[in-house]
């Protein structure tokens, strides 16, 4: 029997970016490849890119870089790079005159169509270049192949209207969109089906699920799909604050199975940050909005993004973040520093923080948040929670999986548990990690 042909994705970014590699291992899947974990055993390498963040991009370059080496090894091998990086205006030129061995450059708007590319690229030898600015599509029928059972990922927005003034993701995803809720609500019924026992929705900005368009809003659609049958978790992000409502705090309330845990990034407690981030809320709107959301689920786990070092951010602004974050008690919160992206608003701003600066505000903000996670994690002792089983660790000889709140457990079990719920006492926490023991 011939040996399939084999392919491997190297994913940057976030969930959105992680859930888009389902896809196009799904494409290539259907055209009769298997997935290897080593590029050098790889007929086909797939960069599935970010550039959200300066480190992200530079990383994909670097690694694209170190791939000529491999390619002169293998002609035969098809290298193809996509998202956000390649969707960035010149940066497909730029791609292909720096690295001209890469054989197709697609981007974020046109995902759906590699399948076509790599067959057109088997069929000649000039590089498939194509980058399309139609942003206004939705594209359904897509098959990916799963590969983070039992979580599952659903896109129910594309793009992204708000335009924060530090963000290139408007220009790189397009304008929002969103799909059908119907065909949301099938997907997560045959995912169902099929075993997954937490669902995630996916967006730039869920809240605004169905704005411009004659669907219904992101609280009905968290609805619908919560009475949909069987035992299953749901997940939502990411969450502005400006479009959260009421109607969506008393949604969580009413309905168990999804989780009370939301992430609400505010990104500064500092108003005149805020409003040159154009982030369209202030800080009391967005401790409004925590009152809110407390008032029907008083035990949510809420998170946030947080950046510091922003352009013209001053002492005074870097200590109102640090208030934010004592007053509202972050469950948990990803920290950044703020990273200059060319194109953007801010790019283009006065008093750009000195980097010696910015790494002084970035520790003292891990160390205020790791302590409130430590405190977090700490009233866990003693206590039994249901954990969904993700995996097995097989270097420490347990199996892992978060609780509602997101939190992470380890535990030892002789039998395969992966997929189902389980009831974990903990006797034991290190920092966002809890152990403990099956009962």
């Amino acid at each position: 029997m011939m040996n399939k042909k084999k392919y491997n994705i190297v994913t940057y970014g976030c969930q959105m970016n992680v859930h888009e590699s389902e896809k196009i291992a799904g494409m290539l899947c259907e055209l009769g490849f298997e997935n290897c974990d080593k590029m050098d055993e790889a007929d086909v390498v797939v960069f599935n890119t970010c550039c959200i963040r300066e480190n992200a991009e530079n990383h994909a370059y670097g690694n694209i870089g170190m791939l000529k080496k491999l390619k002169m090894q293998n002609r035969g091998m098809i290298i193809a790079v996509g998202g956000c990086l390649t969707q960035q205006m010149g940066k497909a030129e730029n791609l292909h005159e720096k690295f001209p061995y890469v054989d197709i450059i697609f981007g974020t708007h046109n995902l759906h169509k590699l399948k076509g590319y790599l067959i057109l690229k088997q069929k000649q030898k000039k590089p498939v270049i194509s980058v399309e600015d139609d942003e206004g599509i939705v594209f359904e029928g897509d098959k990916p192949y799963r590969t983070s059972y039992p979580n599952a990922w659903v896109n129910i927005t594309y793009g992204c209207n708000n335009f924060c003034s530090y963000c290139i993701v408007p220009y790189v995803r397009g304008r929002e969109r969103s799909r059908k809720s119907d065909l949301i609500i099938s997907e997560v019924k045959e995912l169902v089906s099929q075993g997954y026992k937490e669902i995630t929705l996916l967006g730039q900005n869920v809240n605004s699920y169905g704005n411009g368009t004659d669907d219904i809003s992101f609280p009905q659609l968290l609805e619908k799909i919560a009475k949909i049958e069987g035992k299953f978790r749901l997940r939502f992000m990411t969450s502005h604050p400006k479009d959260f409502s009421e109607e969506l705090a008393k949604v969580i309330a009413e309905n168990p199975k999804i989780c009370r845990c939301v992430h609400l990034p505010v990104q500064s407690g500092s108003d005149n940050i805020l409003k040159a981030m154009n982030r369209k809320y202030t800080v009391e709107d967005y401790l409004n909005k925590i009152s809110i959301l407390k008032k029907y689920v008083p035990d949510c786990a809420v998170t946030t993004d947080l950046i510091v070092g922003f352009p013209a951010e001053s002492e005074e602004d870097f200590e109102a973040t640090l208030n934010l974050v004592k007053k509202v008690n972050y469950s948990s919160a990803f920290t950044f520093v703020y990273s200059k992206r060319d194109g953007t608003v801010a790019a283009k701003m006065d008093n750009q923080i000195p980097e010696e600066i910015s790494k002084k505000r970035i520790i003292e903000l891990v160390d205020l948040v790791n302590s409130l996670t430590r405190e977090h994690s700490s009233v866990y002792i003693g206590k039994t929670v249901e954990i969904l089983c993700e995996g097995f660790d097989e270097k420490k000889n347990v199996y892992f999986g978060r609780d509602e709140f997101g939190r992470m457990a380890y535990f030892g079990f002789n039998e395969n548990v992966v997929g189902e719920f389980v009831n974990v006492k903990i006797n034991r926490v290190n920092g966002v990690s809890l152990f403990g023991e099956r009962v």
